[in-house]
């Protein structure tokens, strides 16, 4: 266990809002073939915005709820999935755009793409247990670029936004502690979700030539099938050294993938649909961000209060399988 809070949440969406409706026009798609096939009705798509200034705007909000200033921090992480660019980490952009960039606050990024944000959230839980920071910021910023739009059921999940949240160690007399956190990754799923351009395996100089590589492609009913074979025992794993079971949890707070797979999932393992946070369905799926998006909605919204027993869980590309389990 270890007692670690987390202090406060900020979220942030783009000033452009499009509904399932408008993208099918774009896409010559017949009216409510969204709504069947992933249910997002209402996304939001940058414009203008970057993810550094998205990220910023989230960071704000969590800082100013915790009361705090951004020379308040130890350390700011950026756990998105996708960078704003190949050199320097998100984080260090996101810094400077607060007003800190004279400051010497460490800056960098952790990337598991969807499950950053649980990831670093359980990776700085053990720096802040032992003393290392006292107070951290994490921020989730994403902008689905790279999207082919050819590649109908995948490209008519995706959203853009924000979040962040401001993690510090918990007081003595607080409740907050994480109580349990596993990530397994198995690795014959890799190429199940990847885009291949944009490190150095393919250079932008090669666009032309292998334009494709440099899409995002995903085979959903592949990584369902993965997910659905995996989720429970690793649950089961996940749970097992808090000794709680999942009908101890009072709220599920997973990745938002697609409406239809949190559905069958949240099935799959026996979860009350008054204890499962969705919020996909006017967000879309926001890869790293969803999550963190999905817990300040809960949060605003009054589903969970202090003290209150929390799982955060997800899936990513690697393929991977993550979750934190917690006292709020």
């Amino acid at each position: 266990m270890r007692r670690v809070k987390i202090l406060s949440t900020g979220k942030y969406l783009p000033k452009q809002q499009v509904t399932a409706q408008e993208l099918e026009l774009r896409l010559g798609l017949t009216k409510n073939w969204i709504k069947k096939k992933s249910g997002v009705l209402v996304r939001h798509f940058v414009d203008g915005e970057t993810a550094s200034q998205m990220g910023t705007f989230a960071a704000q909000e969590a800082l100013l709820k915790a009361g705090l200033s951004i020379t308040d921090i130890d350390c700011l992480i950026s756990t998105s999935g996708i960078p704003e660019q190949a050199i320097p980490c998100t984080a260090s952009l996101i810094e400077k755009q607060l007003g800190a960039g004279d400051s010497g606050i460490p800056a960098f990024d952790i990337n598991s793409t969807c499950l950053s944000f649980i990831t670093g959230l359980d990776t700085v839980s053990y720096l802040i247990e032992a003393g290392r920071y006292n107070r951290v910021l994490l921020v989730a910023s994403e902008v689905s670029t790279g999207l082919d739009w050819d590649d109908k059921e995948t490209c008519t999940l995706f959203g853009d936004g924000a979040a962040a949240a401001v993690i510090a160690k918990s007081e003595d007399r607080e409740p907050s502690q994480i109580l349990s956190s596993r990530m397994e990754t198995y690795s014959q799923g890799a190429h199940l979700v990847e885009c291949q351009g944009g490190g150095n395996k393919y250079h932008p100089k090669d666009y032309a030539n292998n334009p494709k590589s440099f899409l995002f492609k995903m085979d959903g009913r592949a990584i369902y099938r993965f997910a659905s074979n995996i989720l429970p025992s690793f649950v089961d794993r996940l749970l097992q050294p808090s000794g709680l079971g999942m009908a101890d949890m009072d709220m599920v707070i997973p990745h938002q993938a697609s409406l239809m797979a949190m559905r069958l999932i949240r099935k799959q393992l026996g979860i009350p649909e008054e204890k499962f946070m969705v919020i996909v369905h006017n967000h879309g799926n926001t890869i790293a961000a969803s999550v963190p998006m999905a817990l300040h909605e809960a949060i605003i919204q009054g589903k969970i209060q202090r003290g209150d027993r929390l799982m955060l869980l997800g899936t990513s590309a690697g393929f991977s399988v993550g979750g934190i389990v917690l006292e709020y």
